[in-house]
């Protein structure tokens, strides 16, 4: 990948949904959500505190992650639609 995000930035490739219900119903691609979990591709280096120390962060790539529904921002690189969110917006690592 010819992207590398800055300071606590994380690129996310989002992970496909579901096509059927448990119960049995096919979703219209039209009705369907964006899904808000996805695979790490990507990691800043970490954010700098104030006496200049660099803040690694929690997550690194090929983690599974749990993110806002609003978050982020969409990007298109190589052809393939990935997401850019701050380490804060992750709400967790699905291990």
């Amino acid at each position: 990948m010819a992207f590398r995000p800055l300071h606590d930035r994380v690129v996310i490739r989002r992970l496909e949904s579901e096509e059927k219900t448990k119960g049995g119903i096919i979703i219209p691609d039209t009705a369907k959500e964006k899904p808000q979990e996805g695979s790490v591709v990507a990691v800043g280096p970490g954010l700098r505190s104030d006496d200049g120390k660099l803040a690694s962060l929690d997550v690194k790539a090929g983690d599974r992650v749990l993110f806002g529904k609003w978050s982020g921002t969409e990007i298109k690189v190589d052809g393939e639609d990935l997401l850019i969110v701050k380490e804060a917006d992750i709400l967790g690592i699905i291990s």
